[in-house]
């Protein structure tokens, strides 16, 4: 379990900084790992069995090393301290997310150029044809699922987990966002990939759902209109705060999917539900700090107490 001072300081780090543009981040090193799989695995036969053996290298690989760095520290407690400060930091990505969004209304209110070019910076899926109001849900929608993504998740498994558990989510994830789509190119390669996701996902999408405060009969309707059996919680939480719709069809790589909708009410979003959105995350993010603190402090007690 993580030291609570360890995990102020990391997310203190994180609220303030945001994701650190100028220095080495390990997601990138991920992203890249997972790139360089791919390019030399994708391709010929059995290529769900290599992605199946790219994605549970990658994820046992990381926890393993993190683990053995961790144990290595362990008895030298301000050392400890400042690995899992930094892990929180770098795999936390609640402020830059917000920072993201923010900026996608503000160019928007500049021109629908702008405002395509900066949601495509948080979205994976062709935004070169959306409008304003596609814009606007687009991001709106990224928000609520990368609270759970980027911030809910990884704090979940890190109070299961530790430091080490954490950058193995991290590593789970970057292989989803990589190559657990459903085109022809990832449909077999990255199948595994997007199956651990689901599983690591399951309870932190849902607790994500209740942290944000939406309307739980809502979210158990529209929860599961989804493509993900997960993301749809997040975003069904926040379309019932905001009482608007989400969803519909989406062009990823070229080939449109036909999502179903989240909601019902089609109404045109503005920057004051994007603010209203901005404050509902952070207050999550909150209550997840809380409750993961309160787990540390308690374990810490009582080993403690133990001694």
């Amino acid at each position: 379990m993580i030291n609570p001072i360890a995990l102020l300081i990391g997310w203190l780090l994180d609220l303030i900084f945001g994701d650190p543009v100028r220095l080495p981040h390990p997601i990138v090193w991920f992203g890249r790992m997972i790139a360089f799989g791919e390019k030399h695995l994708n391709r010929g036969t059995h290529r769900q069995l290599k992605g199946a053996l790219l994605a549970v290298s990658l994820i046992v690989g990381i926890f393993t090393i993190a683990w053995l760095i961790r144990e290595q520290l362990d008895c030298q407690v301000p050392c400890s301290m400042l690995f899992d400060a930094v892990v929180v930091f770098y795999c936390l990505a609640g402020t830059t997310l917000i920072r993201e969004v923010r900026q996608v209304f503000l160019a928007l209110d500049r021109s629908l150029d702008e405002g395509r070019a900066q949601v495509a910076r948080i979205v994976g899926r062709d935004t070169s044809e959306l409008s304003a109001q596609e814009v606007r849900t687009a991001a709106l929608e990224t928000l609520a699922e990368n609270l759970s993504d980027g911030v809910i998740a990884p704090l979940f498994w890190l109070m299961l987990l530790g430091t080490p558990g954490m950058l193995a989510y991290k590593m789970v994830n970057t292989l989803d966002s990589m190559i657990g789509y459903r085109t022809a190119r990832y449909l077999q390669f990255g199948c595994w990939a997007a199956h651990i996701d689901d599983i690591a996902n399951y309870i932190p999408a849902r607790l994500t759902a209740l942290l944000m405060g939406g309307k739980w009969r809502f979210v158990r309707k529209y929860g599961r209109c989804h493509a993900s059996p997960n993301s749809g919680y997040p975003e069904a939480a926040l379309a019932s705060i905001l009482n608007c719709r989400f969803g519909g069809p989406h062009k990823y790589f070229g080939e449109v999917f036909d999502k179903p909708y989240i909601g019902e009410n089609d109404r045109e979003l503005t920057t004051a539900d994007m603010k209203t959105a901005v404050r509902v995350n952070r207050t999550a993010e909150v209550l997840m700090i809380g409750i993961v603190l309160a787990a540390s402090t308690l374990i810490l007690l009582l080993s403690q107490s133990s001694y």
